[in-house]
């Protein structure tokens, strides 16, 4: 018997391999594209997705930017105006019926509806990635701008340090320019963010990792712990495909963060907060106000009336001092708006106990906000349609 060592072709490796003709290459690539492109168009089909007249995107979809822009695509079918901004506009202490857009729409003689376009944890920098990436649906339109001065009260905030900090929606703030020097991401990182805006499919794909995966790809929701000691984990033999049922998550019915039930719905001197000092930032140098100026270019060469609401700021919390820079930095603002041509509006400050914070109010100072903002001059004359008189 000859020994196997000698046998033809026993010691040349085995290779299982295919290989494909130029023709089919193109057939492939064609099968990608079709999927990459329809997927997502496909998926708002099957998925249901139920809202409401005071309909804002739940807390745990904040980086869910796909939604959000499902979310304007069908509201802009209809009439109404868009009410965009960061948590003030959200809503951070009350219920959906308790925000800002909810009780402009119930208070409007004109039974005109305002449209929930704010994202939890946003700040001018991500906002303006927002609208530029994901809001294209703002056209055309009356749309209300809020501006949050907060934005500005300190480098920190600002994203001016240069010691890394972390922040919510990394993903929508500007990768190379400006420049924001405490924010430290790798190139690599930086350059796949780039392909994620300009790719649905992959921000479809960070949908199905909001909704369905608590925020996690499939790899990292299998091995995820269930925070006990010893750790359990739960996943690691669950079908991910059983996780995913076509709906998308709603807020929950009774929310024990927000509203007026909630144990932190309460007025910001009970909460053993004194007064703040903040070292506000020249507006010259801020990386915030750069990106508010530029939102506003961005909304107005979409051909939209816009409308900026700045404030109110809760300035009870500010030492005698520190309110007067304050003061500066908001004149500062409104002269920019002024020599701009931008039509704004500076709502007064608020009582004290209608605000939870710097500049969160209360459900009933989202009352008052929106009752003062419909009776002023300011608004009455930019909700009256063109041409009446």
């Amino acid at each position: 018997m000859k020994d196997s060592k000698s046998l033809p072709g026993l010691d040349a490796p085995f290779v299982n391999e295919m290989r494909l003709t130029l023709r089919q290459w193109f057939a492939v690539g064609g099968i990608l594209t079709i999927v990459v492109l329809c997927t997502p168009l496909l998926w708002k089909r099957l998925e249901k997705f139920e809202t409401d007249a005071n309909y804002r995107i739940p807390y745990g979809l904040s980086k869910d930017y796909w939604l959000y822009q499902r979310w304007l695509n069908r509201t802009a079918r209809s009439d109404g105006i868009f009410v965009v901004g960061d948590s003030v506009v959200w809503g951070e202490y009350v219920r959906p019926d308790g925000t800002l857009p909810s009780f402009l729409s119930r208070e409007s003689a004109a039974n005109t509806r305002f449209i929930n376009a704010g994202v939890n944890g946003l700040f001018p920098l991500a906002l303006e990635g927002l609208v530029r990436d994901y809001g294209g649906a703002i056209r055309n339109r009356k749309v209300i701008l809020h501006c949050n001065l907060l934005w500005m009260s300190s480098p920190k905030v600002d994203l001016q340090t240069p010691k890394e900090e972390k922040f919510n929606h990394p993903r929508l703030v500007p990768q190379f320019q400006p420049w924001i020097p405490c924010y430290k991401a790798d190139i690599a990182d930086r350059l796949g963010i780039l392909v994620e805006r300009n790719l649905p499919f992959l921000t479809w794909v960070n949908h199905l990792q909001n909704a369905y995966f608590n925020q996690k790809n499939i790899l990292d929701w299998t091995l995820a712990d269930d925070g006990q000691d010893p750790p359990g984990y739960p996943n690691v033999y669950q079908n991910p495909l059983a996780q995913i049922n076509f709906e998308v998550p709603s807020a929950p019915d009774s929310d024990p963060e927000r509203g007026v039930s909630s144990s932190r719905h309460k007025p910001w001197s009970k909460s053993g907060q004194g007064s703040a000092r903040f070292d506000w930032v020249p507006l010259e140098t801020s990386l915030q106000w750069g990106a508010f100026q530029r939102l506003t270019k961005i909304l107005a060469s979409r051909g939209n009336d816009l409308l900026v609401v700045v404030g109110p700021f809760n300035e009870h919390m500010l030492s005698e001092e520190n309110r007067l820079k304050f003061r500066q930095v908001l004149n500062s603002a409104t002269d920019w708006f002024s020599a701009h041509r931008i039509k704004f509006v500076q709502p007064e400050t608020l009582p004290s106990d209608l605000y939870a914070d710097a500049s969160h109010p209360l459900t009933d100072g989202y009352l008052a906000l929106a009752r003062e903002l419909l009776n002023s001059e300011e608004v009455q004359n930019w909700m009256r349609p063109h041409g009446s008189p």
